[in-house]
């Protein structure tokens, strides 16, 4: 484990503080990390606790599971109740609400829903039961929509025709628009997502320096990375730069991965909008299946509801998402609201603001926050 003890060594991280509290004296500084993987290590490794109370980080709607719509899992599960279907999907979002239940509701019931690990399982599956419908429920980020894409050429070259995708991924580039675009919030800067960026590459990012004049780094995952990207950002801000970085050098190439760009382009087209939880309605946000894989887009071949399904009115996660809130100044943060029984799509996966927050012992510090908050009043 030599490398990764190298990006965790807390003498090193200290260290990086030290120079953060000195570049940020007399200041304050709101960053937002993008990526959802970048929230889950800055909670796991406790980032927020050796910053000075002068930096603080908005955690953004970087985390697929948590920015799907309940409409979007209500037309799932329409798909999966489908006589003679079997649905397959990421384990993510076996549990994620729909407005009448979840996946995993409707497995207990006895609907066919399989959790697997890549679409090419979804694939084989497809191959052993010819007889059987079967549907992946694609979802994520350009991180994520290159095996997608992949899938979808080795069903057409297989000619594998009971197999379909059911086609949900983002693109990240027209949510940071939207962000930047939006009154409720201001940015000093962005820790820059590191998957999503070693397949898009670094050249999309630069209208934010260039237009919007905030700093961009692109981060890594690991603890040191973050911190050394926060250090990088105040850096910026010292010297008068806005300019976009790269700490993520040794995966992240300016060029991004041109192989996974091109089978995107192959198989995928851009929506015209796409909606978003606690986002609304965002233009050429999301991809779909393009006509030349027609037969392969369960959009096509299955009836769908297809409607708006407003959260739960006790959920806050569209306020989360867009960085408004924290996630333990929601209303059942920890106690209506839990990984186990989640009412909101934060508390599902890993990377959700609010599972991670509860996950790694910050239903403490929320009491206390609270406790301090109501002081205040």
């Amino acid at each position: 484990m030599k490398y990764i003890d190298e990006y965790r060594d807390g003498n090193v991280a200290q260290q990086l503080a030290t120079e953060i509290t000195k570049l940020s004296k007399g200041h304050s500084f709101k960053f937002m990390e993008v990526c959802g993987g970048h929230t889950h290590t800055i909670f796991k490794h406790g980032i927020e606790d050796i910053l000075p109370d002068n930096i603080e980080l908005i955690h953004g709607p970087g985390c697929p599971v948590c920015v799907l719509p309940m409409g979007r899992i209500d037309d799932a599960i329409a798909i999966a109740k489908t006589e003679g279907t079997i649905f397959t999907t990421f384990g993510d979002m076996m549990r994620v609400p729909g407005s009448e239940g979840s996946l995993l509701d409707i497995k207990a019931a006895g609907a066919d829903v399989r959790f697997i690990y890549s679409p090419l399982d979804a694939l084989k599956i497809a191959k052993q039961n010819p007889d059987r419908e079967v549907v992946f429920f694609a979802i994520g980020f350009e991180t994520t929509a290159p095996s997608t894409a992949v899938t979808l050429l080795q069903a057409q070259a297989e000619n594998i025709q009971n197999f379909s995708i059911f086609c949900n991924h983002v693109a990240v580039i027209p949510v940071i628009r939207a962000i930047l675009d939006s009154p409720d919030l201001q940015l000093e800067g962005f820790i820059g997502p590191g998957h999503v960026s070693i397949v898009i590459g670094l050249h999309v990012y630069e209208f934010i320096a260039r237009d919007y004049q905030k700093p961009v780094v692109i981060s890594g995952f690991e603890p040191l990375d973050i911190i050394q990207s926060i250090w990088m950002l105040l850096k910026q801000k010292k010297e008068g730069k806005v300019i976009v970085e790269n700490q993520y050098k040794r995966l992240v190439h300016p060029e991004g991965n041109l192989k996974s760009q091109e089978v995107m382009t192959q198989t995928l087209e851009i929506r015209p909008h796409f909606l978003w939880r606690g986002l609304g309605s965002i233009k050429h946000s999301a991809l779909k299946i393009n006509s030349d894989f027609a037969n392969w887009d369960a959009e096509e071949r299955f009836e769908v509801p297809g409607l708006q399904v407003p959260d739960p009115q006790a959920c806050q996660c569209g306020e989360v998402l867009k960085g408004v809130i924290k996630p333990w100044e929601c209303k059942v943060f920890g106690t209506a609201c839990t990984p186990e029984s989640p009412i909101g799509s934060c508390m599902v996966s890993p990377e959700g603001a609010c599972a991670a927050y509860f996950n790694y012992g910050r239903l403490s510090m929320a009491s206390q926050r609270r406790e301090l908050l109501a002081a205040e009043k």
